[in-house]
């Protein structure tokens, strides 16, 4: 059997891309500023984070990476529009707990699929989760925290993001452990929420550190406990939920870059490179660490490993969203 010279050509290619290797494109890559959809508002823990990897990674990469930021549906919003992005590796986005492991099981027609929709460019960072509260809120301690707000349920409120962002998520696993219900009181972002907590405008919130460590620096409002085994060295008089008295709240949430499926794999390795160098470059840590971050080590980096935390998330939270019922 003979082929002609064009055959040949289109078999070689097919071959080619097949195997994963990259055309021409992908190896000039990037040409022009990348996009990067935060699917929150500006000044939030996720826009933080993205802005201070995409700083670094920026240099390394040479092109500059333009922050986007997509409100709405807690986060959802922005990560289908990442989905629907072309898929070239010039829009990606930085998704988290909320919108790759939450919302699967909070948006019955969830217009993606967390794990099938994307290709996995690799974890930015972890942000232990704190409880937090108005700086006036009577209580002085988690102690008296869980008693007031059992006692007042029809009358305190909690801001959070939106239906399955991360503050949402994690006080809903807060609120089950309190067996309470309270007023639930949405906004565009992480940031909008803080502010409202600061202006005393709500009563509490789950959020994490990332957010709050200016805030609770400066007193203007309350930490009574972080969701995690160890106290955090950005906040070092903040006690572990377990040394508090609850330790059944167990939170950490985690920021994380993905791309829109049948992203070159030769534009996903760049990026996940790029993103790794920005993790060890020294002035790029000491901002992450001095907001509370928990910088992944190399064996949590990449794709692969971000693809099992996106499985194991979705494992470990959906039971918690389920059991808390209808949500407000």
């Amino acid at each position: 059997m003979t082929f002609s010279r064009s055959a040949t050509g289109l078999v070689a290619g097919a071959l080619a891309l097949a195997l994963g290797i990259a055309p021409a494109a992908a190896q000039d890559y990037p040409n022009r500023p990348v996009t990067v959809i935060v699917p929150f508002a500006a000044g939030g823990p996720t826009d933080v984070i993205a802005r201070i990897v995409t700083d670094n990674m920026a240099k390394t990469l040479g092109q500059t990476f333009v922050i986007e930021n997509v409100v709405g549906a807690g986060g959802t919003t922005g990560i289908t529009r990442a989905k629907r992005a072309k898929n070239d590796g010039y829009t990606i986005a930085m998704g988290h707990l909320g919108t790759q492991a939450a919302a699967p099981s909070l948006y019955p027609n969830l217009q993606y699929d967390p794990v099938n929709d994307f290709e996995p460019i690799g974890l930015a960072a972890g942000t232990p989760i704190l409880i937090l509260a108005k700086k006036d809120f009577p209580a002085k301690d988690l102690k008296e925290f869980a008693a007031y707000v059992k006692a007042n349920e029809t009358k305190v409120n909690a801001a959070h993001a939106g239906v399955g962002s991360v503050s949402f998520t994690t006080c809903l696993l807060l609120n089950s452990i309190l067996k309470v219900k309270p007023t639930a009181v949405p906004y565009q972002g992480t940031g909008p929420s803080m502010n409202a907590l600061v202006a005393g405008q709500v009563d509490y919130m789950c959020d994490q550190i990332v957010n709050a460590v200016p805030q609770v620096l400066g007193g203007t409002i309350k930490a009574y406990a972080i969701g995690t085994e160890e106290r955090n060295p950005s906040l070092p008089n903040v006690p572990t939920a377990k040394e508090a008295g609850m330790p059944e709240f167990q939170a950490s949430a985690w920021n994380a870059l993905i791309a829109p499926r049948g992203t070159p794999k030769a534009v996903v390795d760049k990026l996940s490179d790029a993103l790794s160098k920005a993790l060890d470059d020294e002035t790029t840590r000491k901002r992450l660490l001095e907001l509370g971050s928990d910088i992944p080590g190399k064996d949590r980096r990449g794709g692969p490993a971000l693809q099992q935390l996106v499985k194991s998330e979705i494992d470990k939270w959906s039971p918690v969203i389920k059991a808390a019922g209808p949500t407000n």
